[in-house]
């Protein structure tokens, strides 16, 4: 019985009997969409953001000027949202006097994905973006209300995404 059960959540075999490969982003799966990212609206205090948290020690380069203009403390999560389909290896709520202003979020692909999961993204990303700076191929920028989002694709294989308040027009 168990065995039938198991065969209902396997991928369907082609006729040579290879399984059908994973798409590489599926409309049906939120955690392409960034907004999936806020687990609480930028602003909230940290003693409202409804996971469980632990702080995170983030270096700032002082020789390239970076020390003292991002006095953010950052937490990492202990169970953070899926992103484009992924545990993030790397996902931090960093807070301004207690309340949430940034949020990075970053995963690991391989050489051959990364390139076509980072273009399909930002393309549904600036789809929905009330105002759009870029979309390059290693680059894509825009907001979407009061918040900006700016995603890069590193050497290939890392796709990173930051969150944070859109400056006021």
């Amino acid at each position: 019985m168990l065995a039938t059960l198991a065969g209902c959540h396997t991928a369907p075999l082609l006729p040579n009997g290879a399984q059908t490969p994973a798409p590489a982003t599926s409309g049906n799966d939120a955690s392409y969409d960034w907004h999936g990212l806020l687990v609480a609206p930028l602003g909230s205090p940290l003693k409202e953001v409804p996971i469980s948290l632990h702080e995170v020690l983030v270096f700032r380069d002082v020789g390239h000027g970076t020390a003292g203009v991002d006095d953010a403390e950052c937490y990492g999560a202990d169970a953070p949202p899926r992103f484009l389909g992924r545990m993030p290896a790397k996902y931090l709520l960093c807070f301004k006097q207690d309340r949430l202003s940034r949020i990075q979020a970053s995963v690991s692909l391989t050489s051959a994905q990364a390139s076509d999961v980072f273009a399909a993204a930002c393309a549904g990303w600036l789809k929905q973006a009330a105002e759009s700076a870029s979309g390059q191929s290693s680059e894509c920028e825009g907001r979407d209300g009061d918040i900006r989002f700016s995603a890069q694709m590193s050497e290939g294989e890392l796709i990173s995404i930051t969150l944070d308040s859109a400056p006021v027009r």
